[in-house]
C-alpha cells in the first residue's frame, strides 16, 4: 500500500473542562493527546473513530493542532498569535467543524503556514470553533485567513466572525469574550 504524506504532520487533543475550574494548571493538566497522524489514510483511520461533536458533553474542547503545537495560548508558535471565532448552534456545528479539519488537513487555507490548528469548542448553548494563527500583527495574514474560512466553510453572509489575540485572551483569562475585530 502506498501511503500519501500531508504537508504537516497534526496532533487530536481532548480537553474536557470542570466547570468552575479555570486554573492555568487545572487547564493544561486536562488537555489530552488522542492521536497523531500524517498521511491521509492515517487521518481517515483516526477520523472515523473519533466522537461527533454532537455526541461530546458541555464542556469540552476538540483540537487539532500541528505536531508541535501544543493547543496554549503561551506555546511559542502561538503566544504572538490570536484566533478567528465562529458561533454555531449546536445542529450545524458538525458539519462545519468536519469541513474545517478537512481544509486544515488538506493545507486548503490561505496562509498555511501561519495556521497553527482549530478548536471546536463545546458549550451548553452553542458550539465554537476557531483557528489559530501564529501572528496577529500581521494584518494581512489575519484578512486574508478570515477570507479563506469564509470560503472553505460555505458561512452564509448572517454568521459574524470575531478575531482575538492570544495575549488579550491571557489578560482577562478568556477565550471568547471581548474580542476586538469582526468580519
Amino acid at each position: 500500500m502506498v501511503l500519501t504524506f500531508l504537508q504537516h504532520k497534526f496532533v487530536f487533543w481532548y480537553t474536557r473542562r470542570t466547570p468552575g475550574v479555570r486554573t492555568q494548571t487545572a487547564y493544561e493538566d486536562n488537555i489530552k493527546k488522542i492521536v497523531d497522524f500524517s498521511t491521509v489514510e492515517g487521518f481517515w483511520v483516526c477520523y472515523c473513530h473519533l466522537a461527533r461533536p454532537s455526541t461530546l458533553p458541555s464542556p469540552t474542547d476538540l483540537h487539532l493542532f500541528k505536531e508541535g503545537i501544543r493547543p496554549l495560548w503561551e506555546d511559542s508558535a502561538n503566544c504572538n498569535g490570536g484566533k478567528w471565532i465562529i458561533r454555531f448552534k449546536k445542529v450545524v456545528s458538525g458539519r462545519f467543524w468536519e469541513d474545517l479539519v478537512l481544509a486544515l488537513v488538506g493545507d486548503q487555507l490561505d496562509y498555511g503556514d501561519n495556521v497553527c490548528g482549530a478548536v471546536l469548542s463545546i458549550r451548553f448553548n452553542e458550539d465554537i470553533l476557531s483557528v489559530w494563527n501564529r501572528n496577529a500583527s500581521d494584518h494581512q495574514a489575519v484578512m486574508a485567513l478570515r477570507d479563506s474560512i469564509k470560503r472553505h466553510l460555505k458561512l452564509p453572509h448572517n454568521y459574524v466572525m470575531e478575531y482575538k489575540p492570544h495575549d488579550a485572551s491571557l489578560r482577562d483569562n478568556s477565550s471568547y469574550r471581548n474580542t476586538w475585530l469582526r468580519g
